[in-house]
């Protein structure tokens, strides 16, 4: 069955998820790219050298790497730097503002691949349930039964119900995925901005 058949098999509900699955693989695209280009840079291998900086007095150098290292946890370390000299508490304050914001920055579109991936299949449910409707409609415009008669408002149900499963399916795969890369983020983060704070209070000793 072609493409064209399809959709006019699958009914409006059918179009409704191909439109969810454009979104959702576009999503998901643009996610992966954005979360791989931040994740090439080790925390562990950064601070090691950021600590050798720090530890010998070169604040602007430290700086240096941070703005050449494109991840979030080196923008929170940046901002902690960039704080330098002020209290603990400020510079503290000051990360986990910095902390929010690149959250925010990693979570974005996210929401959008959950709901789809949480819906898609009630949108298939609904295309199956109207394709079952018009079968019976047929029926009763026929006035008699037969596989021919409810033939298009079987194709119609089924259609969807695959449709559905296949859009829900690497919409929730690809939002746990996100979830786990956000957190992995989220907990880089908070360890460099623990370590940024030892460092600064170990130099001031």
């Amino acid at each position: 069955m072609s493409i064209v058949r399809l959709l006019a098999a699958g009914g409006f509900t059918l179009y409704i998820l191909v439109l969810c699955s454009f979104v959702s693989l576009t999503i998901i695209i643009e996610r992966y790219w954005y979360y791989r280009t931040r994740s090439r840079i080790k925390r562990s291998k950064f601070m090691v050298t950021l600590a050798k900086e720090l530890q010998s007095g070169h604040i602007k150098e430290a700086l240096e790497i941070c703005e050449n290292t494109n991840t979030p946890f080196s923008n929170v370390v940046q901002t902690g730097l960039t704080m330098h000299g002020h209290n603990e508490n400020v510079i503290s304050n000051a990360m986990e503002r910095t902390v929010t914001i690149e959250m925010i920055k990693l979570e974005r579109f996210t929401g959008i691949v959950g709901t789809i991936g949480s819906t898609a299949v009630y949108i298939g449910l609904f295309g199956t349930v109207l394709g079952i409707i018009r079968a019976f409609q047929d029926i009763s415009t026929a006035g008699v039964g037969g596989i021919n008669v409810v033939i298009d408002g079987i194709s119609e149900a089924l259609i969807c119900t695959a449709a559905g499963l296949c859009v829900a399916i690497p919409a929730v795969i690809a939002y746990n995925y996100f979830v786990r890369k956000v957190d992995n983020f989220i907990t880089d983060m908070e360890l460099c901005a623990s370590e940024t704070m030892d460092l600064l209070n170990h130099k001031h000793k």
